[in-house]
């Protein structure tokens, strides 16, 4: 009868073992490499528009200016304008990104009266559309004092929020590579393709442009829609300076636009997560239709992964806002070309199809992505 109840007990933890296992492995997820929580990534920038100077490693996502588009012709119904002016809001009243940029199902928006009911909608609309949970909403004051007042008809309260969610696969998984360098950086990881690669790994690979080992640019195809584009060496102070130079580049190249056999590729591994608060547009009054406006607080958020296997991408962001009142020539005798993505460089996701990218970064100190 000892030895029956041993049994059962031992039975019982080995199920409960099992259940706890099968509820981490889908926490973690196929492309988190068996992290449950993204450290927060620490000095770099996140700009609001590709238009914004950038520092040396910076990031941008369109999320805060689908929000600032809401807010800007929905609600002030005209462009934003402070006293002094801030240059980020002239670059934001450019619109340089709207949804037109971007399928649906690759973003929630949605904006409204600032109420309890209006954060459970956002609460349940991102569940239902990408089974996400918010990392910002509980960042904003939604105490009785900080909603929208039904009796008070000299002001109206608003919140604006955006979420961004995309996960993409490679069309064939690359080769972990040995660590290796970048820049003065040692012992970074590496993914892509060397010359013991044995599948044809890359044929999702399109060559943009190559002039040297320090200065090309690779497209990626997913199984998706999503294409990841590395740039070494980008040249231009703002991302659409550097996303434009890449085109005109690309656009002129009349070598190789074929991954060969005998090429080879890397690019580091990359972990990134970034939060800002953009206090240069909070507590400055500036006109609307019928009144005068306020921002009483901003956030917005990047997670970014890549590795051999594909990427992740979630970005939110939101506002509370208060009115008141070519030709391809291939070499004969072709040479090994090294597309090694080992010193700055900038990397952009694109929906194929659409003119802009929906995502940007650019890398210098490595060691802040891993």
């Amino acid at each position: 009868m000892e030895i029956r109840k041993k049994i059962i007990i031992v039975a019982a933890i080995i199920i409960a073992l099992a259940t706890v296992a099968i509820v981490c492995l889908n926490e973690v997820g196929m492309l988190t490499r068996g992290k449950t929580k993204l450290e927060r990534t620490n000095g770099t920038t996140v700009v609001p528009t590709m238009l914004d100077e950038l520092t040396a490693d910076s990031t941008w996502c369109g999320t805060f200016q689908l929000v600032w588009n809401d807010m800007k012709n929905e609600v002030a119904k005209q462009d934003v304008v402070f006293t002094p002016q801030e240059v980020m809001a002239d670059n934001l009243n450019k619109e340089s990104f709207n949804e037109s940029m971007l399928s649906e199902e690759y973003y929630y928006k949605t904006y409204g009266l600032k109420t309890l009911e209006l954060k459970e909608e956002i609460e349940k609309g991102i569940k239902e559309k990408f089974n996400q949970t918010s990392d910002i909403l509980d960042k904003f004051d939604w105490s009785e004092e900080a909603l929208n007042d039904p009796n008070d008809h000299s002001t109206n309260r608003y919140f604006f929020y955006t979420m961004l969610y995309r996960e993409f696969e490679f069309e064939k998984e690359f080769d972990k590579l040995p660590d290796g360098t970048f820049g003065e950086y040692t012992g970074i990881k590496y993914f892509g393709i060397d010359k013991n690669t044995k599948d044809k790994v890359g044929n999702q690979i399109d060559v943009l442009y190559y002039n040297s080992e320090d200065d090309f640019a690779l497209l990626i195809n997913t199984k998706s829609e999503d294409e990841v584009i590395f740039v070494k060496n980008p040249q231009g102070t703002t991302f659409k300076a550097i996303y434009e130079d890449m085109l005109n580049e690309s656009k002129e190249y009349t070598g190789s636009k074929y991954f060969e056999d005998i090429d080879e590729f890397k690019a580091p591994m990359l972990e990134y997560n970034e939060e800002r608060e953009y206090t240069e547009l909070q507590d400055k009054l500036f006109s609307t239709e019928f009144g005068q406006g306020i921002i009483i607080k901003t956030l917005q958020t990047i997670k970014f992964e890549l590795n051999e296997k594909g990427g992740k991408i979630k970005s939110e962001a939101a506002m509370d806002m208060q009115d008141m009142a070519t030709a391809i020539v291939v070499d004969k005798k072709p040479q090994p070309r090294y597309f090694y993505v080992d010193d700055t460089f900038a990397i952009f996701l694109r929906e194929k199809g659409k003119a802009m990218p929906y995502f940007a970064g650019r890398v210098e100190d490595i060691t802040k992505y891993q």
